[in-house]
């Protein structure tokens, strides 16, 4: 092997290749943390930084830009992907300088002390600031959402609910009716009966387009990047995507204040989505007042993982829940370290929101409830269908949502996105406010159906009537076993055809509703709907068991004076067997329903429900709704759970093909800053190969090209005597120079010298392996030493499109 051309080889401008990293077509926005590169290579510049004319020296010098730290060095530009490898490295170089520095002084090692505290305290700060936040989201939402059927004369600040505690006209068959509360018909006519109610559902109406209008009016006019559920791509950005002002400041003031508009519209969607955005906003804000993670592109994306654990734990009042479910379901990388901070943090946000105490009931959910009775073995058969229902709802939602969103964005439609949400808006409160189960917030929805009907409940749902059902001898029977209290009554008759309109208004207006430009989770939908499918089945299978207790499959469970079935739980199970349909979680899923009922023996139904949704789901679609949503988007995510079974090499996917033109190279030395510069402007990859010579092709390192803009321009500016013509080097040693020759630009530092590589025979499966694991932003293709190619994580997600029959330029970004 030739090494001559370590220290002196000439090199010949070549033509780009055709994919590297092309972000020519993306709008670059360095407004939150790296100042913009204003810098114009289309011209050489012969000046130095003073703007004098350079004139050749007799004692030319070697000039290394990063003896002292350049700032800008090691960040990243607007929609591109971290580079996992080196920033876990940084970190390793700072952790062990920071600790052999601790031995020798005490300064230092207190820095270090406070250095290894920093995260938890930052996690603390994470706990506090998301509780306080979800608290006043829960308040102002629940008070708002009144305000569209009337208000308070004690004070307008009151909810319906806080209005009515403090009266003492108030009875347990009509606890939501008290004198101080009034409908805005009692206040503008005097009277509630009759055709007045036309002008309550007119303010209901007005009410919810108002709030509506003002959500996406927000949202269009300061943060476009607070609609939306937000964890699509939150996935993607702890996944190593950069996506600057998605976690910025604006964005977490208009999303808090649009969810609380967007929920209190009565449109079909929940808040526990974009909850989890705010609080992985929060996450980011904080991590600028700590220099490690402000650094640290990877050590802030373990932080957006707890931060995701405290959304959900907020959410739903589930820590364990929370952090359950960043690991199965969002993170990207997920440390043991990681898992004992989301749980101290989830923890924190959790005590925050009990001493809020947003719903006044002691808990940190509207729809907590206990169940007392046991349930039977039998009862799986309709668990399973509750499951497979759910199963078929996911698949079905996935598929019409993804269906409406592409129309959406390949017509017209996504021009007028202030009218489609009006539209929304109005045909909802239109169709909600005749029926009462659609009417009243899917929280409280969601609470009625939970709930387990007592001796004081006066809803329709717990109408029952022991001597209703007839005059014949079985119902006779019923009733003197004590089992006719268990008999529906008209009430109940008119709750179930309520509740089948209701299924059918909610599975319909919520594929419409998931994805417009307000915020928008789908938790809250997708648990309405279901719990709605169990409560019907619930109560069906308790009256066959009250009206059948005679019979041998049921004898067992209706003991006389003793509850046979529990729609509740029906209801519950059902809940979860949509939203895993939905979402295809399955022990995060567990756990949070777990912990939203306090109840350990429901485990088994909740388990069989669960895993039966996702075996159907997964059976007609393999997406969630999340990964269906980064895929419509072109996000570049790896998906850890696809496989990849076909028997490609990397020879197949590596760029330049036979047709493109040759890899844009630098050379190790031969080549001057004008060279590099007309480089840079001719191409917009974000990286360069840099090899040896053109002609020997021997792999020696790679470059950013954010790096090599920012070097360049620092030795512009700041060191004397760069012109054009010098030399730039990617080597330690001084090449031969002569006297006269300009002072060369040093640039070995910013040089990765141990680029990942494989042959051109390595199998696709191992390489989408190495992406997935090591979290690749490009891999070199080599041949005994030679560079042949790359691959990009882009031509991996164009690659793997192309194998599914998909269209592979659907990846917009790298």
């Amino acid at each position: 092997m030739d090494n001559g051309g370590f220290c002196n080889n000439n090199y010949h401008s070549g033509s780009s290749d055709d994919e590297l990293v092309d972000i020519s077509d993306v709008t670059v926005n360095f407004s939150e943390d790296v100042p913009p590169l204003d810098l114009d290579y289309s011209a050489g510049k012969d000046t130095d930084h003073n703007g004098n004319y350079w004139r050749p020296s007799n004692s030319p010098k070697l000039i290394d830009l990063l003896d002292d730290t350049v700032p800008g060095i090691g960040t990243y530009e607007d929609f591109n992907t971290i580079d996992w490898v080196r920033e876990k490295s940084k970190d390793r170089d700072r952790h062990r300088e920071i600790t052999n520095k601790s031995k020798h002084s005490t300064v230092a090692l207190l820095f270090s002390i406070s250095d290894a505290f920093s995260g938890w305290l930052l996690m603390l700060l994470i706990g506090l600031m998301s509780g306080a936040l979800a608290g006043g989201i829960d308040i102002a939402a629940h008070w708002m959402t009144d305000l569209k059927e009337g208000v308070c004369l004690n004070g307008f600040w009151f909810n319906h609910e806080h209005c009515c505690w403090a009266s003492n006209e108030t009875t347990f068959q009509e606890r939501d009716k008290c004198p101080q509360w009034k409908t805005w018909a009692e206040l503008m006519v005097g009277v509630s009966e009759g055709s007045v109610n036309v002008l309550n559902h007119f303010m209901y109406v007005s009410w919810a387009l108002l709030f509506a209008f003002l959500a996406v009016i927000l949202v269009r006019a300061f943060a476009p990047y607070a609609c939306g559920s937000g964890i699509p791509e939150i996935k993607t950005i702890l996944s190593g995507f950069i996506i600057r002002g998605y976690l910025g400041k604006w964005t977490l003031i208009i999303k808090t204040i649009t969810l609380v508009l967007a929920v209190s519209s009565g449109l079909s969607l929940g808040k526990e989505g974009p909850l989890v955005h705010v609080a992985c906003c929060c996450a980011n804000i904080l991590c600028h007042f700590f220099t490690k993670y402000r650094r640290n592109e990877a050590k802030r994306r373990e932080v957006l993982s707890a931060a995701s654990a405290v959304g959900v734990s907020v959410a739903f009042g589930a820590p364990i829940g929370g952090v359950l479910f960043s690991l199965e379901e969002v993170s990207y990388y997920f440390p043991l370290k990681t898992l004992w901070r989301s749980f101290f943090a989830a923890l924190v946000a959790a005590f925050t929101l009990r001493s809020i105490n947003p719903f006044g009931n002691s808990r940190l959910v509207l729809f907590y409830v206990e169940f007392h009775t046991p349930w039977h073995l039998l009862e799986l058969i309709p668990f399973v269908l509750l499951g497979i229902f759910g199963g078929l709802w996911g698949a079905f939602f996935i598929h019409a949502n993804i269906a409406w969103c592409r129309l959406r964005k390949n017509t017209r439609l996504g021009h007028y996105p202030v009218i489609e949400v009006l539209v929304v808006t109005l045909l909802t409160a239109l169709l909600a406010f005749p029926i009462e189960y659609t009417r009243m917030s899917s929280s409280e929805l969601i609470s009625e159906l939970f709930n387990d009907c007592g001796l004081l409940d006066s809803s329709k749902l717990c109408d029952y009537s022991g001597n209703s059902g007839g005059t014949s001898g079985s119902v006779n029977a019923t009733a003197a076993n004590g089992l006719g209290a268990r008999l529906a009554g008209p009430g109940l008759y008119t709750a179930m055809w309520q509740l089948a309109l209701a299924l059918v208004f909610k599975m319909l207006i919520t594929v419409a509703t998931f994805g417009i430009k307000v915020p928008s989770g789908l938790f809250i939908p997708s648990i309405a709907v279901g719990a709605i499918a169990g409560r019907l089945l619930g109560v069906g299978m308790e009256q066959l068991a009250v009206h059948n207790h005679e019979r041998k499959i049921f004898r067992g469970w209706c003991s006389p004076g003793a509850d046979c079935i529990t729609p509740g739980l029906y209801a519950m199970v059902g809940a979860a067997a949509c939203l895993g349909g939905v979402t295809r979680m399955t022990v995060s899923l567990v756990v949070i329903m777990f912990e939203l009922t306090g109840g350990l023996e429901y485990i088994v139904p909740l388990m069989a429900a669960t895993m039966t949704s996702k075996w159907v789901a997964d059976a007609l679609s393999r997406e969630s709704i999340y990964e269906a949503h980064i895929r419509l988007n072109g996000y570049p995510f790896l998906e850890a759970k696809e496989e990849f079974r076909h028997k490609t090499l990397a020879t197949d996917v590596m760029r330049p093909r036979q047709s493109d033109p040759p890899l844009s190279v630098l050379t190790q030395s031969g080549m001057s800053v004008e060279e590099v510069e007309r480089l840079i402007a001719d191409t917009t990859y974000s990286g360069f190969p840099v090899v040896i010579s053109q002609q020997s092709q021997r792999l020696v390192g790679f470059v950013l090209r954010r790096d090599l803009v920012i070097s360049l321009e620092n030795a512009r500016r700041h060191q004397e005597g760069v012109v054009s013509v010098s030399a730039v080097l990617f080597t330690e040693c001084d090449p031969p120079a002569s006297p006269s020759a300009p002072p060369a630009v040093k640039l070995h530092n910013i040089l990765d010298l141990s680029p990942f590589t494989v042959t051109v025979h390595t199998p696709m499966e191992i390489v989408v392996d190495i992406f997935r694991k090591l979290g690749l932003r490009q891999c070199l293709v080599i041949q005994n030493g030679r560079l042949l190619g790359i691959i990009t994580k882009k031509d991996i997600l164009k690659h793997m499109a192309q194998m599914a029959n998909r269209d592979p330029e659907s990846i917009l970004f790298n």
